[in-house]
Order: C-alpha cells, then sequence, then structure tokens
C-alpha cells in the first residue's frame, strides 16, 4: 500500500486551499471534521447531503484534503482515519479557515431557511 502523504505545513498555500474548499462536497466534509471531537473513518461521510457518494469519489475527495494540508490520514488496518490540521493551520493563516468555515456554516443556514420558507408558501 502506498504510504499517504502530507505536505509540510510551510508547503501548504492559500491557492490550494482555496481550491480545496472550492467543491461544496470537500468543504462540507471539512466543516464536519472541524466539528467532530475526534478522528473520522471517511465511511462516515458516504450520505452527504442526502447524496450517496461511491467510494472512490469520497476517496478523492479526501485526497485533495490531505495533499492540499487541510487534513492528516492515518491508516488504521484498512480504514484511514482523518483529523483536521486546524491549529497548525492557525499558526500560519491565522483565522482565516475559521472564517471562511464560518461564512460556509453561515451560507447553508440562510439556504436552508429560504427554503424553508418556499415550502410554506
Amino acid at each position: 500500500m502506498k504510504p499517504l502523504s502530507h505536505p509540510k505545513m510551510e508547503d501548504v498555500t492559500v491557492e490550494g486551499i482555496l481550491y480545496a474548499f472550492s467543491n461544496p462536497v470537500r468543504i462540507r466534509i471539512y466543516a464536519e471534521l472541524a466539528a467532530a471531537e475526534c478522528t473520522q473513518i471517511c465511511s462516515a461521510y458516504r450520505d452527504i447531503a442526502g447524496t450517496q457518494l461511491p467510494k472512490s469519489t469520497l476517496s478523492q475527495h479526501f485526497a485533495i484534503l490531505r495533499e492540499t494540508g487541510l487534513i492528516r490520514s492515518e491508516r488504521k488496518g484498512t480504514e484511514l482515519h482523518n483529523a483536521t490540521r486546524c491549529d497548525e493551520l492557525k499558526e500560519r493563516f491565522g483565522g482565516m479557515i475559521e472564517s471562511i468555515i464560518g461564512a460556509y456554516i453561515e451560507q447553508n443556514a440562510r439556504a436552508k431557511k429560504s427554503a424553508k420558507k418556499k415550502k410554506r408558501k
């Protein structure tokens, strides 16, 4: 099995982070990982927003999050356990990541509220 690659924090770029977050599935995965109290396995995210993702697609999303430096993955048997690199990222980029995730969460809350209003009409 190929060893997992994690970039050094000094090699993590703003462009890479923005690329990873440009996909709604990846930013949702990251936001949920950041809110988790412990590491999470990839299959915990098979059902994102009511859509079943194929394992290969999910693996690709996690690979991009890992290769851009947003998460750290560790093999345990046949599973990958994933966690964010929040502390390292905050040290390097200040509150940028938290601001992006906060804006994403707020945007989703507004969209859900708007959808509920439209249903009532």
